[in-house]
């Protein structure tokens, strides 16, 4: 982790909230429709040094990201930061530039809702 990260503490994968483990898994599978309903109306996601703000957003980058290459997500850990915190430690291996890549997802949650996801090596 880089030092703008929280640290957490470790948590099995299976204790990562249910917003998390639904976008997860949606994600996994290259379900847009599912893995929207995750996130909050006015959430904010942060990914290769892009920022997507509101559902529409969040819905074009899930849409292109999964259209964008072909890969498989396996996760590799989870920490809990506080209540409402959480990493999820990702491995992606495809067709992209560099082909391997681990990528710490770090998602804020409010109203059970994925609120922020910022998403970085």
């Amino acid at each position: 982790m880089n030092a703008n990260q929280a640290q957490g503490r470790p948590i099995e994968p299976t204790a990562l909230p249910e917003a998390i483990t639904r976008y997860l898994k949606a994600h996994r599978a290259h379900d847009t429709a599912t893995a929207i309903t995750s996130f909050a109306a006015d959430a904010t996601v942060i990914d290769d040094g892009n920022t997507y703000n509101g559902s529409a957003a969040i819905e074009k980058w899930l849409t292109r990201s999964a259209g964008d290459y072909t890969y498989t997500i396996e996760l590799t850990g989870a920490q809990e930061v506080d209540g409402t915190r959480y990493i999820a430690a990702h491995r992606l291996e495809g067709n992209f530039p560099g082909g391997v890549v681990d990528l710490l997802y770090q998602f804020t949650l409010c109203g059970g809702h994925i609120e922020l996801l910022v998403i970085e090596p």
